[in-house]
């Protein structure tokens, strides 16, 4: 008697139709690297990348600022104006460097293409803009130390807390280079990128370095908007016999929160830029 019931056979692979793609299974990606590896590689390459170009034009920042106290010595005496003019001059190094090259640096990245090369790489959008904002801000400190010392030895300044720039130069130079990042990355053209880089810069000459007591009203609202400012106050105060460490502990947290905000913004403006 032959049974009725078919016999069970194991189950076949379909065979794709002629014409039709056979559907493929993604390999999947590598690992996205974690923030501070990311960091810590894009300050070398960034640091060694401007390690003969920006030399010259570090050389040029702290001749200007250097002469800029030797013509405000003709007109200022001492006292609060002429540690207003030491500040502003040192932490002027710092501007011209962090805010208006790091403002061409990132236009001329995006103009040319360059932003597709950090786009296509594993590693977060902070670790591009925090990494080439530390290396340009590492190139003022020689700059800046040396102008503060220039500055307290021609206006007869004690130096006895100039070791104050030690936060003041990583905490002015964040906020102005996040400044200057989000400039070149929010323009629409390199050439507004580096007229924008040009005209923070000027601000933190003119707003900066003379006396905020000298100051017309109007100005004085935007010299409080400047980044840089609280990194000056804080530097001039502490050219007094005595300092308020409290105030200048103040303005030092200011300015952090400023430095924090501006990098953010900075960030932002990379992302935007990175998508397009």
């Amino acid at each position: 008697m032959t049974s009725i019931i078919p016999a069970r056979t194991a189950p076949s692979r379909a065979r794709p139709l002629p014409g039709s793609a056979a559907r493929t299974v993604p390999a999947p990606l590598a690992p996205r690297a974690r923030l501070l590896p990311s960091l810590a590689a894009v300050y070398r390459a960034q640091l060694s990348r401007a390690r003969v170009a920006r030399i010259p034009l570090l050389f040029v920042a702290t001749f200007q600022s250097v002469g800029i106290m030797v013509l405000m010595r003709g007109v200022v005496d001492g006292g609060a104006e002429a540690r207003a003019v030491v500040a502003g001059s040192s932490v002027l190094v710092v501007a011209f460097v962090a805010l208006n090259l790091l403002a061409q640096y990132f236009g001329q990245l995006r103009a040319g293409g360059g932003l597709d090369h950090y786009a296509t790489l594993p590693v977060p959008p902070a670790a591009v803009v925090l990494g080439a904002a530390a290396a340009y801000a590492s190139f003022t400190v020689p700059g800046t130390v040396f102008t503060a010392i220039t500055g307290s030895v021609l206006f007869q300044l004690p130096m006895t807390h100039l070791w104050v720039l030690v936060a003041v130069i990583p905490l002015s130079g964040a906020a102005l280079a996040g400044l200057g990042a989000a400039l070149g990355l929010l323009a629409p053209r390199q050439e507004l990128a580096t007229l924008l880089g040009q005209l923070g810069m000027s601000a933190a000459l003119l707003l900066g370095v003379l006396p905020a007591d000298r100051l017309p009203e109007p100005v004085g609202w935007a010299r409080d908007l400047l980044p840089s400012t609280y990194g000056v106050e804080a530097l001039a105060r502490s050219f007094d016999a005595d300092p308020d460490w409290g105030v200048i502990g103040f303005f030092l947290a200011v300015c952090a929160v400023v430095g924090v905000l501006s990098l953010a913004v900075a960030t932002w403006a990379y992302r935007r830029a990175a998508v397009r």
